[in-house]
């Protein structure tokens, strides 16, 4: 099995996965902020093993396959999981923001075996792709600061909420060129670089 991550974009993969892992573990200690940053990480793994898969040359059909089941699962681990274990650790374990966290788990993996089973149609994703989750609760954490204390939790669970909503919906989303590929990686670096700092000062 262990061969299987020799190929450059299964190892991108695994490194997401990997992320995803520590993403897990910061949720876990409270630290939610590095949470995010290194969910963010997870999210750009995601982005660039499609890229690197693509342009491997002579991939042969089993890695090929291998790799498509480790991505779908990268993609509920850092696309669902992490968001749901963030909105419950923000709530506080609270009924309304488990219920949240359990309803994003369920829409994700439904989601994610739609596209499994009919991918792209037309260069377009049937419901938001769950790869908005983290940069949005990147830009909740990094203009945390700027929200009364009373508004910032509400604000992030109703956003979830209908978030969760559109991605079981029939929307059509574009599939994401080069120049949005540029502003992804732009965006999750500084906003990663921002929630580093800031975890790191308060603790």
């Amino acid at each position: 099995m262990l061969r299987y991550l020799l190929d450059p974009a299964n190892a991108i993969t695994i490194l997401g996965i990997l992320f995803s892992g520590l993403a897990l573990h910061a949720v876990l200690t409270g630290r939610l902020e590095m949470a995010v940053a290194i969910g963010l990480w997870s999210m750009l793994a995601d982005q660039l093993d499609g890229i690197v898969a693509k342009r491997t040359p002579n991939r042969g059909s089993d890695v090929a396959e291998i790799g498509k089941c480790l991505d779908g699962l990268g993609d509920v681990i850092y696309g669902a999981v992490i968001p749901a274990a963030v909105i419950i650790a923000l709530g506080e374990g609270a009924l309304v923001a488990t219920s949240l966290g359990i309803l994003m788990i369920c829409a994700g993996a439904l989601r994610l075996s739609y596209f499994s089973r009919f991918g792209l149609r037309g260069g377009y994703f049937t419901g938001i792709p769950l790869s908005y989750d983290v940069p949005l609760l990147a830009i909740f954490f990094v203009t945390r600061q700027w929200f009364p204390a009373e508004v910032f939790n509400p604000a992030v669970m109703i956003s979830f909420f209908l978030l969760t909503c559109l991605h079981v919906s029939s929307i059509r989303v574009p599939a994401p060129r080069r120049a949005m590929y540029l502003v992804i990686t732009a965006f999750s670096a500084v906003s990663s670089a921002i929630l580093v700092s800031r975890a790191m000062t308060f603790n």
